[in-house]
């Protein structure tokens, strides 16, 4: 049943119950009891995280989700059935106990999402006139945005995901529409993300004309509706995150409070959004990426203890990225950036921008030296550049 015909359903049932209730009768009402009785509300699926191999042995978990009898179909006499997601094998919630919901409630819903959004390189077929170069400066030109309007990290990469998933919807999109896409796509994800997002006139002003408030407002409905309004995935940002607070809690500690190096989270996120402009970055789930990431700047115990993830299913990533780690080693290291109305503990999750393109050729270079590499030929082309920071009007 679709979402509206059960709200016209529930609709014309509250209809009847009231024309029940103004219906006259007299003494009879009084008298007897009322035979109608409120209906239980709908009970929530229930999960459990069920060992397949002893503790000793170290081995993953199957994830099984158990709904309750009366969810079940009225052929299915036992009245209960198991559901298996796709051979997923996780180990069990490495969330510490929470106060305000269930740990392993809150790794279910993220495993799930893992499976609910798809994203694919493979939508460059459906598009003979993109070529790769033109989504990583796209990507690098949306981080800039994010950066001029204090966007946060989370804003940016649901930008990224909304685009890639779009473009895999779509067939032969032209290449003149692509930042139209994006800056609808990072629009979206600020009013989800932002509690103050930017207004479209704002996101307008940064195309330099070649958007304007209407063509924006008429793509956020072509791209949502292509996304079947499905706009909470788990971004690379958010797993990371995930893993180092759990990393850096302590017991006593509130969860939802940030307890890791501010220092060491930006420097991780740094290799996550060099890494993002690559179109092979889609090849891997987010959850591994991040893990990918976080393993560069710590020990691979430490990221199984946060992750559950084998090293079987985490080396390619981490191989992968070797020649871009290998690239911003060169480099100084990340700095903190102070804006002017972020507040300091804060700032680590405000995106930032850097020559993501420069560098990207220097690993571009690492990769055809490597005969293992698995190339991504990004070129450096027409750059979409917005106006100058001082420019830009000043967002409240």
């Amino acid at each position: 049943m679709s979402r509206r015909s059960g709200r016209n359903t529930l609709q014309a049932r509250d209809g009847n119950a009231l024309e029940q209730n103004t219906r006259v009768t007299p003494r009879k009402r009084k008298s007897e009891p009322s035979k109608k009785k409120l209906q239980p509300a709908a009970k929530k699926q229930s999960y459990e995280i069920q060992n397949c191999w002893s503790e000793q042995e170290g081995g993953p978990c199957v994830l099984i989700e158990t709904p309750h009898k009366e969810l079940e179909p009225a052929a299915d006499r036992t009245g209960f059935k198991q559901y298996r997601f796709q051979n997923l094998f996780i180990k069990p919630s490495p969330i510490p106990r929470l106060s305000w919901a269930s740990s392993d409630d809150v790794w279910i819903k993220m495993l799930n999402k893992e499976l609910k959004y798809v994203h694919d390189k493979s939508y460059l077929q459906q598009h003979p006139r993109m070529q790769p170069k033109m989504r990583a400066i796209l990507l690098d030109w949306l981080f800039e945005v994010s950066e001029v309007y204090c966007l946060h990290r989370q804003t940016a990469y649901l930008a990224q995901d909304y685009f890639d998933r779009f473009m895999l919807t779509q067939n032969n999109v032209n290449k003149d529409y692509l930042q139209l896409i994006g800056i609808t796509a990072l629009f979206i994800a600020s009013k989800i993300e932002e509690i103050y997002p930017p207004k479209v006139h704002e996101f307008a002003y940064v195309t330099d004309g070649a958007c304007d408030m209407w063509d924006i407002q008429r793509t956020e409905l072509i791209v949502l509706k292509a996304l079947d309004w499905n706009l909470c995935p788990e971004t690379p940002i958010s797993w990371l995150k995930l893993y180092s607070q759990v990393e850096a809690q302590q017991d006593g500690e509130n969860f939802l409070v940030p307890q890791f190096s501010q220092e060491t989270y930006i420097q991780i996120t740094q290799l996550l959004d060099l890494c993002m402009m690559d179109i092979d970055s889609l090849d891997f789930s987010y959850s591994v990426l991040a893990a990918a990431a976080f393993c560069h700047f710590s020990t691979f115990d430490v990221v199984k203890k946060v992750s559950g993830l084998t090293w079987e299913s985490v080396a390619p990533c981490v191989r992968w990225m070797g020649p871009f780690m290998d690239t911003l080693g060169e480099l100084p290291k990340a700095e903190l950036k102070n804006f002017s109305k972020v507040k300091l503990d804060d700032r680590h999750n405000i995106q930032t921008h850097a020559d993501y393109l420069h560098l990207l050729r220097s690993v571009q270079e690492r990769q055809m030296d490597s005969p293992d590499s698995q190339l991504s030929p990004v070129a450096v082309g027409p750059t979409l550049t917005p106006p100058s920071s001082t420019e830009k009007p000043t967002h409240p």
